[in-house]
């Protein structure tokens, strides 16, 4: 097992820590202000994007994308750091066409799509043009267990008729967005449940579709949107199914392997910045005639976070290097492992980051409190945490005894 990075990974690194530095960090304070008021996207992004692809900083999560089409390919493994980089400030990933959720619609139609929906809807993601969302999470059902979706995809014709409502949307409030990928049950009395659900496409503006509200998570209103989205006989061409009838979980289950490797670099990225943010802190306060980096419990914050920081890095890395050999299948049990321990590892680091800034870190004036909530957050999308012990458990129990 070798987590040694190619030179070409090793490259677009450091060409990428100084494009963030020279390009994006500068502009880190007017896009922050411009969004918060309502301002979105800000008007310089598109030239950041231009600077970005100039570079061939443009689509590296893809390993499976083909000479013609814009970008650099990388393996999971050598993209793997550079998400890590990203994930100190996070909308870094757009300026470089890698953001969640388009990294995983892009991923799924590269996978999946048909020769006019690549044309139609791939290539401008890829492009940049345009962004996606993913309609898979129901208000009204568990969607951790993904056969539980009751939205309804009903063939009518030469049409499909949708019918539910879904929540959590992201990107369903951008301007930008242009497509929806909307899973649903087409074979609803099918015997095996994991086949009666199937994935279609919905443009933006097809009428029946309705953005009901942009819902607030952890208290904190997200410009490009996780919404509620109502989906009222809305009806689209039957060539509009995104790769079979009744394979819609099966879809699923690869969309969010390749992804949740790269929420959780990008976790790891973040909890650098909240561990050197917390040292620098410890360094320049004195409490009870000493800095705050003199005293025991804080030190031992810092060490434990280091220690954390560098177990779950290893294990993200397993898993990329996994996929790199077998697919998401062969990383199974890695994934589900990654999925549990760094969001919950992201939130321990970001907690001891925000008690050694008091009231500081309670604000807006650092990213810690963000960086908090986004690890909270993530114990919950992608899937709960409980769902991957679940798995986890299951497996450590079904494996021969001394099997590892």
């Amino acid at each position: 097992m070798d987590f040694e990075f190619s030179d070409k990974s090793k490259r677009i690194q450091a060409q990428l820590k100084a494009f963030i530095a020279e390009h994006v960090a500068p502009r880190n304070a007017e896009y922050q202000r411009l969004v918060a008021q309502g301002v979105f996207p800000p008007p310089f992004l598109d030239d950041l994007k231009a600077k970005a692809r100039a570079q061939g900083l443009w689509n590296l999560f893809l390993p499976g994308l083909k000479p013609d089409e814009p970008g650099t390919q990388m393996s999971n493994l050598d993209y793997a750091p550079c998400a890590e980089i990203m994930g100190r400030m996070l909308w870094s990933a757009e300026v470089l066409n890698c953001n969640a959720p388009d990294t995983g619609n892009m991923e799924l139609l590269h996978l999946a799509a048909n020769p006019q929906q690549r044309k139609q809807w791939l290539q401008p993601l890829l492009e940049g043009k345009i962004r996606s969302a993913f309609a898979m999470t129901e208000p009204d059902v568990a969607s951790s267990d993904a056969t539980n979706i009751r939205t309804s995809i009903r063939r009518d014709g030469k049409q499909w008729v949708i019918n539910g409502r879904k929540w959590f949307i992201t990107n369903a409030a951008d301007p930008r967005c242009k497509i929806f990928i909307v899973m649903g049950q087409t074979s609803p009395d099918r015997a095996e449940a994991h086949r009666r659900q199937s994935m279609v496409l919905v443009p933006a503006g097809t009428r029946g579709l309705t953005v009901v509200r942009n819902l607030p998570v952890m208290n904190h209103i997200h410009v490009q949107g996780h919404c509620e989205v109502a989906f009222d006989d809305v009806r689209v061409p039957v060539d509009h199914l995104l790769g079979e009838e009744g394979g819609g979980f099966a879809l699923a289950q690869a969309r969010l392997g390749p992804g949740r490797i790269h929420h959780c670099m990008r976790s790891i990225g973040a909890c650098e910045l909240a561990v050197e943010l917390m040292i620098a802190r410890a360094r320049s306060r004195k409490t009870f005639g000493a800095a705050l980096a003199e005293h025991g419990t804080v030190r031992e914050w810092i060490a434990l976070s280091r220690i954390e920081i560098e177990q779950a890095r290893l294990l993200v890395l397993k898993a990329a290097w996994l996929i790199d050999q077998g697919g998401a299948k062969a990383a199974r049990r890695e994934i589900a492992l990654i999925k549990v321990a760094v969001p919950r590892m992201q939130v321990a680091v970001a907690n001891r980051a925000i008690q050694v800034f008091g009231a500081a870190g309670l604000t807006q004036d650092t990213p810690l409190a963000d960086i908090w909530s986004w690890g909270r957050a993530l114990q919950i999308v992608d899937g709960p945490d409980e769902v991957h012990i679940r798995a986890i458990a299951r497996g450590e129990i079904k494996a021969p005894e001394g099997a590892t």
